[in-house]
């Protein structure tokens, strides 16, 4: 976990409520000071070169060729890979991707107000939809409410904004409408009661705490780089270098390719990995 000071957050803090009311967002204080208090946070600045840069090159790639990467370049053991969650939806558009933005949902009786998150997606961007640790489990269903947390409506607003794709860590109903969308939407499960006598969205572009079923806790940041298809959703910190990853990844490709070239012709396996995959340490 990346480190910065109580300071360093103070301060990014403050600026960042500064600016809330001018910009739209806003800022889940408690869970920000949370992390304050625990002395350790992952860092919420958003890298401008991941603002500005389109990586259309990711259409081309897999989960899996994401998670190879960030294991052998990046040492992250899980890969990136956020477990349990089906896509439901939006399956002819390959390999989806985009920068989180998040939405966080607390109980119906929590002190903050409600907010309105569906109509300020950003195009492309990934909308990722948590809700607090109290109500997350680490065994299936993963989630204590049944009701579900995101629709059929939310769905048609998302993609008329041109959002990617959504994914939620809970319930979602309405199936028939994503699929006639043919919108993007992961989840952990279905539904059929709307949510709102038990959960309210109370924090936009704020990080959400998403409790594995290993027991540890992945905190996605407004601004990471999510990518997800039928094998999952993987996702990307953003303190890294999108460009440095896609490189590394197709060199790694490049060396499958051979090795496969290879098993197709009777080589052993162990044989062909070994000395194909060697030439990627000088990409590290």
């Amino acid at each position: 976990m990346l480190r910065t000071s109580k300071a360093s957050l103070v301060r990014f803090y403050s600026k960042l409520l500064s600016r809330s009311a001018g910009t739209g967002l806003n800022v889940c204080k408690s869970v920000v000071d949370g992390y304050i208090q625990q002395g350790f946070v992952r860092t919420l600045t958003q890298s401008n070169r991941l603002n500005r840069m389109s990586y259309s090159q990711f259409d081309e790639l897999t989960p899996c060729d994401v998670s190879d990467g960030l294991l052998n370049k990046y040492k992250i053991d899980n890969g990136g890979y956020l477990p349990n969650l089906t896509q439901w939806s939006g399956h002819s558009r390959g390999t989806i991707h985009g920068k989180a933005y998040t939405v966080l949902f607390a109980p119906a009786n929590d002190t903050r107000p409600s907010v309105n998150y569906i109509d300020s997606v950003p195009p492309g961007a990934f909308l990722v939809i948590g809700l607090v640790r109290d109500l997350q489990l680490a065994y299936a269903p993963y989630v204590s409410p049944t009701q579900a947390i995101y629709g059929g409506l939310m769905s048609m607003r998302a993609q008329y904004l041109k959002a990617a794709g959504t994914l939620v860590f809970g319930r979602i109903r309405d199936l028939q409408e994503h699929r006639k969308l043919d919108h993007p939407v992961f989840s952990y499960g279905l539904g059929s009661c709307v949510a709102k006598a038990v959960v309210k969205p109370v924090g936009i572009n704020v990080p959400l705490e998403i409790l594995a079923s290993n027991g540890e806790v992945e905190i996605i940041k407004p601004g990471d780089y999510m990518v997800g298809d039928l094998n999952g959703v993987v996702k990307i910190p953003s303190e890294i270098e999108l460009g440095s990853l896609v490189g590394y990844i197709k060199k790694s490709i490049e060396a499958d390719e051979l090795v496969s070239r290879d098993i197709e012709n009777g080589r052993p396996a162990k044989e062909a990995q070994r000395d194909h995959r060697a030439s990627l340490k000088k990409h590290l």
